[in-house]
């Protein structure tokens, strides 16, 4: 490790051994800085889950089982294993430049004490190129942040730049502090359902920590084949929806459903257009939103 850095690095997967295996050669091959690795497996099933553990061993790297499904379970289960002053999380789909975690550990080492949340650039790998339908509004969804300049959120940042959870580095003393990341919000399965890792940074900022992004901080993120449909991007855009509401729940701000009511209200005739088809796409990604905003504003509990 790095003269002053304390790291350790989270991967949660699901049954994706093969996006798992790229990930551990990339940290394998990190030029002149070597940080303790922690697999968390996500309750995938029997088969994937042996070849999970076999590639985890062979990269010399730490293995958890999480029995309940669940990207913020698991994200908890590693953090509480991690025992670094910071935790970097990445996802099974990025592959770390080779210098990653030197500048990665270069970044954490000038940090002041009252930054707790950093975040890397995160370039595309394209398994197919991008359909000419999709709307180039909508890029952001894929969990694409490419600006290889440095600031800090909230204050300094262009417009859709910001920090994700394929490439993140939590002080983890303040992330434990909090809670870690809310198991009512993240990925479960097929569930598109997100916004754990907006919470998180809002209320690290709430307990006066500061956020910052580093584009020097590198991987490139595989966009996977079956993401490139509409059928995907209208799930994916639904889910944002129920997200947001959640999130304006948990605030108390729910005021939004009555708008969005309405807003579905002349919407309605666009949600039954076929998911395959690609006519009219953003206009019914705005439908597939306020449909999930109700969703979550409705659901009980």
């Amino acid at each position: 490790m790095g003269p002053g850095t304390d790291l350790a690095v989270i991967i949660c997967t699901h049954a994706r051994p093969h996006y798992l295996a790229a990930c551990l050669a990339g940290l394998g091959a990190q030029q002149g800085a070597r940080v303790p690795i922690i697999v968390v497996d996500s309750a995938s099933p029997a088969p994937e889950a042996a070849e999970i553990a076999r590639l985890t061993e062979a990269a010399g790297a730490q293995l958890i089982r999480a029995e309940q499904p669940g990207l913020s379970h698991a994200r908890n289960l590693g953090l509480a294993a991690s025992g670094a002053a910071w935790t970097a999380f990445l996802d099974d789909d990025a592959v770390p430049a080779p210098d990653w975690a030197a500048r990665l550990q270069a970044a954490i080492a000038a940090l002041p004490r009252n930054v707790a949340a950093l975040g890397g650039r995160i370039l595309p790998e394209w398994e197919q190129p991008l359909p000419g339908w999709w709307p180039p509004a909508l890029r952001g969804v894929l969990t694409i942040v490419e600006w290889d300049g440095r600031g800090e959120e909230g204050r300094d940042l262009p417009a859709g730049v910001a920090v994700y959870g394929a490439n993140m580095a939590f002080r983890t003393a303040a992330l434990d502090a909090i809670g870690g990341f809310p198991e009512n919000l993240g990925r479960i399965g097929r569930r598109l359902l997100s916004g754990e890792e907006v919470e998180v940074l809002d209320r690290l900022r709430a307990t006066g920590h500061r956020v910052v992004y580093d584009g020097s901080v590198t991987v490139r993120h595989s966009i996977q084949a079956e993401r490139l449909v509409p059928g995907w991007l209208l799930s994916r855009l639904h889910w944002q929806g129920a997200t947001d509401a959640l999130r304006d729940r948990r605030h108390g701000k729910a005021r939004r459903a009555p708008g969005a009511a309405a807003k579905l209200l002349l919407q309605a005739p666009l949600l039954l257009v076929p998911a395959r088809a690609t006519s009219l796409l953003r206009a019914r990604c705005g439908a597939a939103y306020n449909l999930g905003y109700l969703r979550g504003a409705l659901q009980s509990g």
